[in-house]
C-alpha cells in the first residue's frame, strides 16, 4: 500500500495537490462570476425585447382598430 507521502516521481505531494485545487477553485469562482454577468446581461436584453414585442403588438392592434386598413379601396 502507498503512504500519503510517496517518493515516486509522478506523485504529487499533498501540499501541491491542495495548491492546485485552490488555483482551480479560484479560476472557477472567477469564471462563475463572469458567466453570471453574461446571463444577467442576456436576461435584461430578453426583457427589453419582450417589452418591444408587446409594444409592437399593441401598436399594430391599435392601428387595425383605428385605421381604415380593413376597408376596401375606393376604386372597388
Amino acid at each position: 500500500m502507498k503512504s500519503a507521502e510517496s517518493s515516486e516521481p509522478g506523485d504529487k505531494s499533498e501540499e501541491s495537490r491542495f495548491r492546485e485545487m485552490e488555483v482551480r477553485l479560484a479560476y472557477q469562482d472567477h469564471l462563475i462570476a463572469e458567466l453570471d454577468g453574461v446571463v444577467r446581461s442576456f436576461a435584461m436584453r430578453v426583457e427589453r425585447l419582450e417589452r418591444q414585442i408587446t409594444d409592437l403588438k399593441e401598436s399594430v392592434g391599435a392601428g387595425l382598430e383605428i385605421g381604415s386598413g380593413n376597408e376596401a379601396p375606393p376604386h372597388y
